[in-house]
């Protein structure tokens, strides 16, 4: 399986503008926008991602809303298999299952239609999730339960960006492996 260079990381993280004090004062915030608008850096990126996920026979990938959506669907066109949107609720038109998570004050929710991974003869999808960045990983983990409560299989956690210092993969290891390009502490 093909592995980033030290020089193809670096290049990737150099490509992501940090913002600080957002969205809230003692953040910084990781704007992939910059890797985007980047032609070598997101190509690099998404041959990366093809080539790791090509030989896995994925059936779906499911992105989490909303940058999740742009690396999901770009790789599902490149290994041409379908994309399943994770939505906040009240986004999606059909009828819809949901996974709740606590947050520091609250909780949040998570939402995919409940036919999302239909498959022929009753065959068991296997699920590839994907998002920009993993912090304290309350999505992730609600969006893996999700996956999995509508009978498909979760079979990785991919995440562009790990803010490891933030220990977020840890609970969703518990449930599927976890796969980050980059890692910052």
């Amino acid at each position: 399986m093909h592995t980033l260079s030290t020089v193809e990381k670096k290049y990737l993280l150099d490509s992501i503008r940090e913002i600080e004090d957002f969205p809230k004062p003692g953040i910084k915030f990781k704007d992939i926008t910059t890797l985007l608008g980047d032609e070598k850096a997101f190509n690099l990126l998404m041959d990366h991602l093809t080539n790791r996920y090509k030989e896995m026979h994925i059936d779906y990938i499911a992105g989490i809303e909303s940058r999740g959506f742009i690396f999901g669907a770009a790789l599902a066109a490149l290994l041409k298999t379908r994309f399943v949107p994770i939505r906040k609720p009240g986004k999606l038109p059909y009828t819809t299952i949901s996974e709740k998570y606590s947050l520091e004050y609250g909780v949040d929710e998570v939402t995919i239609h409940i036919d999302a991974f239909s498959m022929p003869n009753n065959q068991k999808p296997k699920v590839l999730l994907i998002d920009d960045l993993i912090a304290t990983g309350g999505t992730a983990t609600a969006a893996v339960n999700l996956i999995n409560k509508a009978g498909a299989e979760c079979i990785e956690a991919c995440f562009v960006i790990n803010l490891t210092f933030l220990q977020g993969d840890l609970d969703i290891k518990k449930t599927t492996s976890v796969y980050s390009v980059l890692e910052v502490d």
